[in-house]
Formats: C-alpha cells, sequence, structure tokens
C-alpha cells in the first residue's frame, strides 16, 4: 500500500522559495525548509520549470546553469519526484479538453495529476484559483502558502 505524501509543491512555491525578492518568498522558503526528507514531493516537470526560470530571469536573480542544477538538485535529494508516463499525460490533455480548458493551464493539469498520483494531502501552489479549476475534486487540498 503507497504511502500518501504529506506535502507536494508546486514550481511556484519553489521558485518563490530561491528569490530573496520575491514577494511571498519567505512563506514559500519557510514551507520548504519544513519539508522533510521523504515526506514532500513535487513533479519531475516543475524541475524543468524551475531550472527555466532560475536561469532566465531577470538580473539579480537569474543564476547561472550551474547554480541552478545545484538547485534542482537539492530540490532532487529533499523530495520525492513524481512522474507521469505519456497514457498519463494524454489522460491529463484529453480530460482538459473534455472540460473546454486550454492554453498554459495544460501544465498546471500535468502537476496536479502527479500530485494525485502522490496521493498528497497538501498541495501548494501560488496559483490556487487555476489550480482549483483544473482540478476542482482537488479544490480543499490546494493551499497557499
Amino acid at each position: 500500500m503507497k504511502q500518501a505524501a504529506s506535502v507536494f509543491l508546486d514550481t511556484s512555491v519553489l521558485i518563490a522559495a530561491t528569490q530573496k525578492g520575491h514577494s511571498r518568498h519567505k512563506a514559500c522558503l519557510a514551507l520548504v525548509a519544513e519539508v522533510e526528507p521523504g515526506s514532500g514531493c513535487c513533479a519531475i516537470h516543475s524541475l524543468a520549470e524551475l531550472y527555466s526560470v532560475l536561469t532566465r530571469s531577470p538580473r539579480p536573480h537569474r543564476l547561472p546553469p550551474n547554480d541552478a542544477l545545484a538547485v534542482v538538485e537539492l530540490v532532487c535529494r529533499r523530495m520525492t519526484i513524481v512522474s507521469l508516463d505519456a497514457d498519463e499525460s494524454v489522460a491529463v490533455i484529453r480530460e482538459l479538453a473534455g472540460r473546454g480548458l486550454s492554453g498554459g493551464i495544460v501544465h498546471d493539469g500535468l502537476i496536479l495529476r502527479c500530485a494525485r498520483k502522490a496521493d498528497a494531502r497538501k498541495i501548494y501552489t501560488l496559483n490556487a484559483k487555476h489550480f482549483k479549476l483544473a482540478a476542482p475534486d482537488l479544490a480543499e487540498r490546494i493551499l497557499e502558502p
């Protein structure tokens, strides 16, 4: 029997935790610091997004590739990384299309499918409105730090 993950962190939380000038930095950093290794998780998609944002953010927040990689590797050491296979990914797209949802919400849908796969009790994001739209059945678990 799979043990439920206590906490699932969206990319937005990971990014805010790394950027001191972000308006939600302190809350997100505190949340990340509270996550015990093995009790938290994030989507594999978030690792690519995190690296992308950290290496293309405006200065002074932009990190060199090796420093951004170090952040990604730290996340990997502290959290369980959840991935989807092709069938699971297409199922997300099919579900969103069936509900008339389009555009960037597909990324939220993929991340939320990972949270669902991990059976996360709490899903933290800075984008709760879109997350709840993408997965209304998870609304009570979707929180903002």
